[in-house]
């Protein structure tokens, strides 16, 4: 298995991470009665609830990428050390990424951010220039 395919599985992992802990910041600030119900009510999630869900949307735009490049570089065997190496900064940048948004800290969260985008342009490089 190549690496980006490793971080692939972790990725998934950190899929289910971010899915759990929303979840469970949701349900503790809008009642367990609302998470089994319809969920028509708007509740307001609080702070912390608002921002695991706006890091869960976040993850959930950028995964995507990860994905189809990950298995893109194992179709065309492609994967270099520098692909493997974008897989792993752009797997620890959102490891960083949750946490850093969760409490809180604007600049350190951007930097996760694009740290995270240059790990993926580093897994596109050998493909555009393919």
């Amino acid at each position: 298995m190549t690496p980006e395919l490793t971080y692939l599985a972790y990725a998934t992992v950190l899929l289910l991470v971010h899915m759990m802990v929303q979840a469970a910041a949701s349900d503790l600030v809008k009642g367990i009665p609302w998470a089994l119900g319809s969920r028509d009510e708007n509740i307001d999630p609080g702070v912390l609830g608002g921002r695991l869900e706006r890091a869960l949307t976040n993850y959930a735009y950028n995964f995507p990428a990860f994905v189809a490049l990950a298995l893109t570089l194992k179709v065309t065997d492609l994967s270099t050390e520098t692909t493997a190496l974008g897989a792993a900064i752009w797997f620890w940048a959102r490891v960083a990424f949750l946490p850093l948004y969760a409490i809180g800290v604007p600049l350190l969260r951007s930097v996760a951010w694009v740290v995270s985008i240059a790990g993926l342009a580093m897994m596109i490089l050998p493909l555009l220039q393919a």
